[in-house]
């Protein structure tokens, strides 16, 4: 205890309980400074009116709660903005959250902003209905693989959320074009949606979402199986200013006309996925390339097949920005790719570079790269027959300090060197 005069207590002086002495704002800033989430824990173990600041300062909450633990939750963590409810993939095969659930949420969480239900599969429409009725300032949802949702939950969600800014609802096979018209009309500041695996989409729905919702900055649409030229070619016109990621893995129906649509408009293009998109040729891919040069930070075109040596080395010595790239099973590239970077002075920013299953590169080629590329951090090899470790160590190439090589698959890949 200290005297009121602040100095050592002594045998008159009146005892002083520090929370007579500090107000909730000083005391809300002492929890601020605690650097651990260990440290925060205990400050609330103190007293009553510790725990009661502490919970009132919680923003976020990751938890595995039934409806009456959530009402609980909800009144001590009254002011949280961001919710995750969701099941890990192990755990799928339960049901986790129900409607039940939601509608608990949706009526006790209103300020919330954030909420993740990834892998919940007893999610129905009548909890989506829960939600576009009672979160009014929620701005980011992800449903991801909850397979129950249909376009009639989302519809609901669309006109009750109109500040939603981003949209994950990969693996909800039964969203089809009508759920896209929906957000299109209600949710205009939607920035980043995902819909990878959504089969029942298609160019009609992709061309409504674009007509009204212009500030998409990422859009997957990864084995969106029937969308083709005319829905990414929409995007890129509508979108231009503000795309900066598209994701088309497995998009069959992706053909040069979407590539030139991309290079004409989004200049502003930084990633790029166009894995399994077989059709899309060398010149579609040169002029991504000039248009898209100093924006463009990965390109993955792994299963490409009609890329060859032309394609890419046009983009090595275009994209001065790159940091990643893939053109794994790529059969067309050999070791003339490289021959461009020779000859200039190009110093190459890649960090990832992944060439898997490309029988034409040898450790000549790889030696050439080495030379431009000093801040390799990660090289993918695998199933390269003439790009060995004893090959590599028999010509003495010198790789990057950090640089770690994947020769047989041993080598486990970090979600770092994802693209």
């Amino acid at each position: 205890m200290a005297s009121p005069s602040g100095g050592e207590s002594g045998s008159g002086a009146v005892p002083v309980c520090i929370n007579e002495i500090l107000t909730d704002d000083e005391l809300r800033s002492i929890l601020s400074k605690l650097d651990t989430e260990k440290d925060r824990e205990l400050f609330g173990f103190v007293c009553k009116r510790w725990l009661h600041l502490q919970s009132s300062e919680r923003r976020k909450l990751a938890v595995r709660a039934g409806t009456h633990m959530l009402i609980k939750l909800a009144t001590r963590f009254f002011r949280v903005s961001e919710l995750d409810l969701s099941q890990s993939v192990s755990r799928s095969f339960y049901p986790g959250v129900t409607d039940k659930d939601l509608y608990v949420i949706a009526s006790n969480f209103r300020g919330l902003k954030v909420l993740h239900l990834q892998n919940c599969k007893g999610i129905s429409d009548v909890g989506m209905i829960e939600l576009g009725g009672g979160l009014s300032s929620l701005q980011s949802l992800d449903v991801s693989y909850c397979r129950k949702v249909t376009d009639r939950g989302l519809e609901a969600v669309a006109k009750g959320c109109h500040d939603l800014r981003r949209l994950q609802l990969a693996g909800c096979r039964l969203i089809t074009d009508l759920a896209l018209q929906s957000l299109s009309e209600n949710c205009q500041r939607l920035e980043e949606l995902g819909l990878q695996g959504c089969t029942s989409i298609t160019d009609f729905g992709i061309t409504q979402l674009v007509k009204c919702c212009k500030k998409i900055k990422l859009l997957d649409i990864s084995k969106c199986s029937n969308v083709g030229d005319e829905g990414v070619s929409n995007v890129a016109k509508s979108c231009s200013l503000n795309l900066k990621t598209l994701k088309l893995l497995d998009c069959y129906e992706v053909k040069d006309e979407s590539i030139i649509s991309l290079a004409t408009y989004c200049k502003n293009l930084e990633t790029l996925v166009i894995s399994g998109c077989k059709d899309i040729s060398d010149e579609a891919m040169k002029s991504l390339a000039s248009a898209c040069g100093s924006s463009l930070r990965k390109l993955r075109m792994d299963w490409c097949l009609s890329i060859s040596d032309c394609a890419l080395s046009c983009i090595l010595t275009q994209c001065r920005s790159l940091e990643a790239l893939d053109i794994g099973c790529c059969e067309g590239v050999t070791d003339a790719a490289f021959n461009g970077l020779e000859s200039g002075g190009v110093e190459l920013g890649l960090k990832v570079l992944k060439v898997s299953n490309c029988h034409g590169i040898t450790v000549t080629g790889i030696r050439v790269l080495l030379d431009k590329c000093r801040s390799l951090e990660y090289l993918d090899v695998r199933s390269c027959p003439r790009i060995t470790k004893a090959v590599c160590d028999e010509a003495g190439l010198q790789f990057p300090e950090r640089c770690k090589v994947n020769f047989d698959g041993s080598l486990s890949e970090s979600n770092v060197y994802a693209i």
